[in-house]
């Protein structure tokens, strides 16, 4: 599929996730500012959310809110990536950066990071549908 604003608004229309619709909103809202649009998602794919690079998740009070509304949707991503790589902990996949006295995520540093896995992996998901990243991606 082309990387056009109509085929992203159309992925969006088409779905039932509430996650790939807000990070869809993210992508269109950010369209115009980019002459090369892959830059929307490589952007935040090699800099990460933690860079500051999308604005609405750097606070902790956004990046909790975000988690505890998408939870569902990123407790599945987490789950398929642990199936897909054969790691079964958070901090297997997380590193050092998953605070392991918190393995449930009960507080705001690991839902902060799990809300920019969420981010990131949905917008990772989108990209797969467009030849144009996927060298990039």
């Amino acid at each position: 599929m082309k990387l056009t604003l109509a085929n992203i608004k159309e992925l969006k229309r088409n779905s039932d996730s509430p996650l790939l619709k807000r990070v869809c909103n993210y992508v269109i809202d950010r369209w115009s500012d980019y002459d090369d649009k892959k830059g929307i998602f490589t952007d935040v794919l090699h800099y990460g959310c933690q860079s500051g690079i999308v604005g609405e998740l750097i606070y902790y009070s956004d990046t909790v809110r975000f988690y505890k509304q998408y939870r569902q949707e990123i407790n599945s991503l987490l789950y398929d990536l642990m199936n897909g790589t054969g790691l079964y902990s958070p901090t297997e996949l997380f590193g050092d950066k998953w605070d392991k006295e918190d393995p449930l995520a009960q507080d705001d540093y690991n839902q902060n990071l799990l809300a920019w896995f969420g981010f990131e992996e949905t917008l990772r998901n989108i990209g797969y549908n467009f030849e144009t990243l996927q060298n990039c991606i």
